[in-house]
């Protein structure tokens, strides 16, 4: 945990379809002082948000039924929770399995902002949570 951003009382939404992801995950944010709320779709994802809410959203894009590209849509598009962060965690990476590739290309896209963060499977785990410590930080100004 980064000394610039306290964890405590911060909640995160891991929406993925991969129970061990979500759980390692969750076990990885809990440890770090975050509170935790996963979802295994966008649409079970959107209703979380609106009982429970979160300050952060941890996204798949690769998901049955409601995908994490119609989430993120969803959720920029509600006004009463399009200003909640989202850091993109994903082994969708585009051509090559380039990383860098994918940022570049959803960071363009017309229809919604960027996500504030963007992470390719597998994760490095101290990468994770500096991301998830910074956007916090920076949300909280």
């Amino acid at each position: 945990m980064t000394e610039s951003q306290p964890a405590k009382g911060r909640k995160i939404l891991i929406l993925d379809d991969e129970p061990h992801l979500v759980t390692y995950l969750e076990t990885l944010l809990r440890d770090n002082g975050y509170e935790t709320v996963s979802a295994s779709d966008g649409k079970e994802g959107i209703e979380k948000m609106r009982s429970e809410g979160a300050d952060l959203v941890c996204l798949d894009i690769s998901m049955p039924e409601h995908s994490g590209i119609r989430f993120y849509r969803d959720l920029k598009d509600d006004p009463e929770l399009s200003a909640i962060p989202v850091v993109i965690v994903t082994a969708v990476t585009g051509k090559g399995g380039d990383p860098e590739q994918f940022r570049r290309f959803i960071s363009t896209r017309k229809q919604v902002l960027p996500p504030e963060g963007f992470l390719a499977k597998p994760i490095d785990k101290q990468e994770f949570l500096d991301t998830i410590a910074r956007i916090l930080s920076s949300a909280r100004s």
